[in-house]
């Protein structure tokens, strides 16, 4: 398969990018790591006029922490955040989600902010920047605003930005001391989408069980979705005795999956609430209940 004929433009400065996207409106799209948008391409399946270029761009590739909080450059390698000590330490969450991500060869060309703006909806890292809190820094022709991760997942395949719009910077917050956190992801075959990832974080926090819960789940609709309801479970009862059952039960209802060639839906949602069940006992073990 060959692309359809498009422009080519390799700006190497943010703001040449942006004014590129502004240009083109809808007909130009932004090339990252390539791993999901060159398929796309030689499917036919996008027909942009012009692509533009992001990998010349040396500004968007940072990875620091500044003021306890994570920043990450839209164009940062998942190879190079995954292999991050800094990132291990306080965010191991990401780290190990990362490492489920298809192959090494693929981390090592793909980008975080890629896969966030295609937002797959049986991608990872959707999934834990939902659970992390994350925030998306978004820079247009009006300039810079920051999109909370619970607004920016839209849909299968769409998200806040608008066309014109470029992702520049992941900024995920300090997590409190204590903090217990799982990643229990069932695929295929290693290095395939997986068919369903649970992600779960538990907070200290001053409820009456003292945890505040994240429970997150992608595999089953648009995009990532937080269970709420497993969520208030944790959050009434903690883990202990039977919660983390009752949390992966509750979760499952919640889950609405479609029968597609790879699973029936009645499947996927036993794995939501296998999955959930053991990230959550997992979780709670890090967090010493």
């Amino acid at each position: 398969m060959k692309p359809p004929p498009f422009a080519y433009e390799c700006p190497t400065e943010v703001a040449d990018a942006v004014a590129l996207l502004a240009a083109h409106g809808a007909d130009a799209r932004p090339l990252a790591g390539g791993q999901s948008l060159v398929p796309l391409l030689n499917f036919r399946l996008a027909r942009p006029a012009v692509l533009v270029d992001l990998n010349r761009i040396a500004a968007l590739g940072h990875v620091t922490v500044e003021n306890g909080a994570l920043r990450i450059g839209a164009m940062a390698r998942q190879a190079a955040v995954e292999a991050d000590p800094g990132v291990a330490r306080g965010w191991p969450l990401l780290t190990d989600a990362i490492s489920h991500i298809a192959h090494p060869q693929i981390r090592n060309r793909g980008t975080i902010g890629g896969s966030l703006a295609h937002n797959d909806p049986a991608a990872e890292l959707p999934a834990v920047m939902l659970a992390l809190d994350a925030e998306m820094t978004a820079l247009g022709p009006e300039g810079t605003r920051t999109v909370p991760s619970g607004e920016f997942f839209a849909g299968t395949m769409e998200t806040a930005l608008a066309p014109d719009e470029l992702l520049t910077e992941i900024r995920v917050p300090e997590l409190p001391e204590g903090t217990g956190w799982s990643f229990r992801e069932a695929a295929r075959r290693q290095g395939d989408f997986a068919l369903v990832a649970v992600a779960v974080l538990l907070r200290p926090s001053g409820s009456s069980s003292g945890i505040d819960a994240r429970v997150v789940v992608t595999g089953t609709g648009d995009g990532p979705q937080r269970m709420r309801e497993a969520e208030a479970v944790l959050a009434e009862r903690g883990t202990g005795g039977d919660a983390c059952e009752a949390a992966g039960n509750a979760a499952a209802q919640a889950s609405e999956p479609a029968d597609d060639p790879h699973a029936p839906a009645w499947y996927r949602q036993r794995l939501v609430a296998a999955l959930t069940r053991r990230a959550c006992r997992e979780a709670a073990m890090r967090m010493g209940r």
